[in-house]
């Protein structure tokens, strides 16, 4: 008797939905604005209001090597922005969302950020929830397809090859945001 055809689109879905559920959601509660802004270190890079008062996250143009601690709102906005929003935007675009714009394209970045950690939590489960329930409707020939232009230099991988690549980003950084919970809370 043959095992039957494994759906590798599903268990894409299922482990962000696992991590999401067991994971980050949970350590994400009861989080402060002090936590959310806490720079444990000189030099952190953060989201910060500018001379506009918008709030945007530093450091989106520069590299530094190595690289700055971050804090955790700029963590929660890397996951929800750089993984969820720009991704959603581009490879299933609302109104409003530019038909032309490929998934670098900074068009797709909100101009204002959130400005408390409540709104941070609250940004960041929409913008999985709309990301999570794309990716959760796509069948096993959308997952093979390749992402194309919009893909920019991965225009020849597909759409499963992305969603591996921004679970393992969800997850990196969502462990990075436990961590600093953690050293905020036993801070002296």
């Amino acid at each position: 008797m043959s095992a039957p055809p494994l759906d590798w689109g599903r268990l894409l879905v299922a482990q962000l939905e696992f991590y999401w559920d067991a994971h980050l959601w949970p350590r994400l509660q009861g989080l402060t604005d002090d936590e959310y802004f806490w720079e444990p270190v000189a030099d952190c890079w953060s989201v910060r209001a500018g001379a506009d008062g918008r709030f945007r996250p530093d450091g989106v143009t520069t590299r530094r090597e190595p690289p700055p601690v971050t804090t955790i709102a700029w963590r929660m906005m890397h996951i929800a922005v750089g993984c969820f929003v720009i991704r959603s935007a581009t490879f299933f675009p609302g109104p409003g969302d530019p038909a032309d714009a490929d998934m670098f394209d900074p068009r797709h970045v909100p101009a204002d950020l959130p400005h408390t950690a409540a709104d941070g939590v609250a940004f960041l489960h929409d913008s999985y929830r709309q990301w999570h329930d794309h990716i959760a409707d796509l069948g096993d020939e959308a997952m093979r397809t390749p992402l194309g232009p919009k893909g920019a230099y991965f225009s020849a991988d597909p759409m499963a090859a992305l969603i591996v690549h921004l679970n393992r980003e969800t997850m990196h950084h969502g462990g990075e945001i436990g961590v600093l919970r953690d050293l905020y809370a036993a801070r002296s």
